[in-house]
């Protein structure tokens, strides 16, 4: 039986979204998620929660994934936060471990 687990996905490409929800499904886990690609959205979905976890993309047109991650902190809410990307230079990451 797989575990259910509450995501809230921060991203802007549909197939990325599939690819995170297939890894998890594959991981033994049964997403039940939302996909949020804006600022208002996430807000949105934030207090709509509870979330068990928040992924987002690191790089879309109207939010980025550092900009998702300070909003997830503004709501105080103590949910672990994934932030993945297809290309990410060595500056970048340690700016988002920074973060």
């Amino acid at each position: 039986m797989k575990r259910p687990l509450r995501v809230l996905l921060v991203e802007d490409a549909e197939d990325d979204a599939l690819l995170v929800l297939r890894t998890l499904t594959m991981g033994g886990f049964q997403p039940n998620h939302q996909v949020v690609d804006t600022p208002a959205g996430l807000k949105a979905a934030l207090g709509a929660g509870p979330w068990d976890i928040v992924i987002s993309d690191f790089s879309m047109p109207k939010l980025t994934g550092l900009d998702a991650l300070a909003l997830v902190k503004q709501s105080g809410l103590d949910t672990p936060f994934i932030l993945v990307s297809g290309t990410f230079g060595e500056e970048e990451a340690v700016r988002c471990l920074r973060a």
